[in-house]
């Protein structure tokens, strides 16, 4: 709720007297009730969709009757259907975005969360695109042995399982797999490890995995080869490679060939280590939390891990707020005098930032407000008498 201000005026009255037929200041009347729009105080609630404004700016709602209404209560709900309400009824509006925050329409919407059904499982690498599929950023010892080396110093070769790794990656129907990634020092090249997708007889007992690719690093130890391509080193493990634990996947293995992204891949002489290995595929998952950023963008959190943008709150502006009509329920309408509203987005400009959890409390002080009344009181009865 915000403050209203009593403005007064003279009483212009006709003189019964000799000289001007109107006189001013013979009294006081109401010129105008000025709305008061100062920054309220604001208190944290914990409630992730509170919302309140820290500065200039309006939240717009499309009421039940289809009429937009514009307020700075941000104590939001949702309805069976997910979609974001006001108090009043009226329905949130703001920008659709896809789930990376990138506006898909200039066009204002009521914002909906996904609460009715689960988000779709994504596999691994797919679609294709420059960072599709897994990261890896790894150190291969520069001091290992090739097998000729070892040999020659009376050491047995080290087995492919040494220097090797995995992780989970998922197909198009959510269900994870593990994927293998093994590195062996190619004989008599001092910079060149062969990469294979798993080892000798596991899960095939007649069969050997053929090698991938081979990574190639400069004297420095920075990889060097192979480019998979837009400026950036990699491999990409072959279809039917990966076994499978999805039973309906044809073939036992996995159908989709997953590019692995190497730029981070390095050969020093350390000990091998993994600092980084990441996937972009997920299973299907629940919305569990959701989170409203100072920008109005909506992050939604779901039961496998994902966090996804769901839309973007926008808000409104006019040349003139006092001239805005009061509606009741802390909402007010657009008039003549307050001009067309103006679209703008948190944070930016004029617009003020949101803080998520927290609501703007009324900016009318109680006590202040008894003392201009009694004051206000006294003025009337002087002008009265």
């Amino acid at each position: 709720m915000k403050s209203s201000r009593a403005e007064f005026a003279d009483l212009v009255a006709s003189s019964l007297g000799a000289g001007s037929a109107n006189q001013a200041g013979i009294g006081v009347s109401v010129a105008a009730i000025a709305q008061q729009f100062t920054q309220g105080n604001i208190t944290i609630t914990g409630n992730s969709l509170d919302v309140a404004i820290n500065g200039g700016g309006f939240f717009q709602q499309t009421m039940p009757d289809g009429s937009f209404a514009y307020t700075r209560a941000g104590d939001f709900k949702l309805d069976a259907n997910g979609v974001i309400k006001t108090n009043s009824g009226g329905k949130l509006m703001g920008y659709p975005t896809d789930p990376e925050g990138l506006r898909t329409s200039s066009t204002l919407e009521p914002l909906v969360l996904p609460t009715g059904s689960p988000i779709a499982a994504k596999a691994t690498g797919v679609p294709i695109g420059p960072k599709a599929g897994i990261t890896a950023e790894f150190n291969l010892d520069a001091r290992a042995l090739d097998a000729t080396q070892a040999v020659a110093a009376g050491k047995v070769p080290s087995p492919r399982s040494t220097y090797g790794t995995s992780l989970n990656v998922f197909d198009i129907q959510g269900t994870a797999s593990s994927a293998s990634l093994y590195f062996v020092k190619v004989d008599g090249t001092p910079n060149q490890w062969d990469v294979f997708p798993g080892l000798e007889g596991v899960p095939l007992p007649a069969s050997t995995y053929a090698s991938i690719g081979t990574i190639e690093f400069d004297p420095s130890g920075k990889i060097i080869n192979p480019v998979l391509g837009a400026g950036t080193f990699g491999l990409t493990i072959p279809a039917g490679t990966i076994p499978s634990n999805n039973p309906n996947e044809p073939s036992g293995f996995l159908q989709d060939p997953i590019d692995i992204h190497l730029d981070g891949v390095t050969q020093y002489g350390t000990n091998f280590s993994v600092s980084n290995l990441t996937q972009d595929g997920y299973t299907s998952g629940e919305l569990i939390k959701v989170n409203i950023g100072e920008t109005g963008a909506i992050t939604a959190t779901y039961s496998n891990g994902q966090s996804q943008i769901a839309g973007q709150i926008a808000l409104m502006n006019f040349r003139n707020v006092q001239g805005l009509t009061p509606a009741g329920g802390n909402n007010w309408i657009a008039s003549f005098e307050s001009g067309q509203p103006v679209l703008g987005v948190p944070g930016e400009g004029k617009f003020g930032a949101l803080r998520s959890g927290a609501l703007e409390d009324s900016n009318v002080d109680l006590t202040g407000e008894l003392v201009n009344m009694m004051t206000a009181q006294r003025t009337y009865q002087a002008n009265a008498q």
